[in-house]
């Protein structure tokens, strides 16, 4: 450890350079060529934005209208997700334009089946998060103000820039959790299509409608945390609640955004059969058959050390019990390995799309089709053309 260096500046450095090596290990990528006024990461706030996400409550004190939180806030000080500050009355986002991690990786990893398979995802994120999950693997960031992490001064157009230079597909607001910068995800959004890129996140889908509304025309897909399917759960474990994102799950449909459901399996806390079966029948009642769902396995982490690895009998079982519901596409992850990381062809059978890890060995889509029999399946297969208009 450096002299002079905070133990949270360690262990962010350390997480950041492992999350690095361990993608760059795996898949042989280039470091990520930041421009020279960007690439030494500097501690502390670099910019911050106007937010449009506020109402006014007098004597300077304003409600924050981001995320169902609705956090009141006096002036000087910040709402829970520690990234939103009234300044006299005004409500700034302090994390637009400051990601804390920059990284190249498969959209795979975030995870998508169903985006442009084997493409490269330019993945960003700030520091912050509206929820505290006690399983969070990015802790040392997500639970972090901006002023806490090492940032880049990366606006929105050297983003896009730089997405482009790394020969990425899409561009990936990720790791913690992205609603908390929409305002830089939405500007974000607006540049890269008309650049050809594909704007994607993966999300706890704690936000309220109206910026959701906008996010959305700029969006092209969502990988969705479904972290359970209780209240209590949804409290116990993330400090937040369920109803809201059940709720972002029908809008992002309604609204034509690509959706995958991530559902991490823990261990004697929501792979109760029957509550695995409850969630499985609400999505294919409200979302259709074709969404498809990650059954994740967890590790210790966190603040939840104590706990054993998803077994993964548990996995299959929930695999089992979602198939037999009626939905489609059902993954397991955490897996490397396993038969459920391919992609099947509901009406024959077929394997699709084989994959081991974020890896993709072979694909049997020809034009968004079972090459076997025709069956259509859902997802995005092909390049969103250069100057597409945002939605909505």
């Amino acid at each position: 450890m450096k002299k002079g260096m905070t133990r949270r500046d360690f262990l962010t450095r350390c997480g950041r350079c492992a999350l690095y090596c361990a993608c760059a290990e795996a898949f042989a990528l280039p470091a990520v060529p930041l421009p020279a006024r960007a690439v030494t990461l500097e501690k502390g706030l670099l910019g911050r934005k106007l937010s449009p996400y506020f109402t006014p409550l007098g004597d300077r004190r304003v409600r924050c209208e981001l995320c169902p939180r609705g956090c009141e806030v006096a002036s000087g000080g910040r709402g829970d997700c520690r990234v939103r500050e009234n300044v006299d009355g005004r409500y700034y986002s302090l994390a637009y334009g400051n990601p804390c991690a920059v990284h190249v990786d498969p959209v795979e990893k975030k995870p998508f089946f169903h985006v442009l398979p084997s493409s490269l995802s330019f993945s960003i994120a700030t520091a912050g998060c509206n929820f505290d999950c006690k399983f969070c693997q990015n802790w040392e960031i997500s639970q972090a103000k901006p002023e806490d992490t090492l940032n880049y001064d990366l606006p929105p157009s050297l983003v896009v820039e730089h997405a482009l230079r790394n020969r990425c597909r899409s561009i990936a607001s990720t790791y913690v959790e992205p609603t908390i910068f929409a305002e830089y995800m939405i500007d974000i959004g607006v540049l890269a299509r008309e650049n050809g890129l594909l704007n994607v996140m993966h999300s706890n889908g704690y936000i309220n409608d109206a910026p959701l509304r906008d996010l959305c025309r700029v969006l092209d897909a969502a990988c969705i945390d479904l972290k359970g399917f209780s209240e209590d759960y949804y409290r116990e474990i993330t400090g937040g609640t369920l109803a809201p994102v059940l709720s972002t799950l029908k809008r992002l449909k309604e609204r034509g955004v690509h959706t995958e459901i991530v559902n991490l399996v823990v261990t004697g806390k929501n792979d109760d059969a029957a509550d695995v079966r409850a969630m499985c029948r609400w999505i294919l009642k409200e979302l259709g058959p074709d969404v498809p769902i990650h059954f994740t396995r967890f590790y210790p982490l966190y603040k939840l050390k104590s706990l054993e690895p998803t077994p993964l009998s548990a996995l299959e079982a929930a695999r089992d019990a979602a198939l037999r519901e009626g939905l489609h596409y059902v993954y397991i992850g955490n897996v490397p390995g396993n038969d459920a990381e391919h992609t099947f062809c509901p009406k024959c059978k077929a394997r699709v799309i084989e994959r081991v890890g974020y890896r993709v060995d072979a694909s049997r889509l020809k034009e968004g089709r079972c090459a076997a029999c025709g069956q259509a399946v859902p997802g995005i297969w092909e390049d969103v053309p250069a100057g597409a208009k945002p939605k909505g």
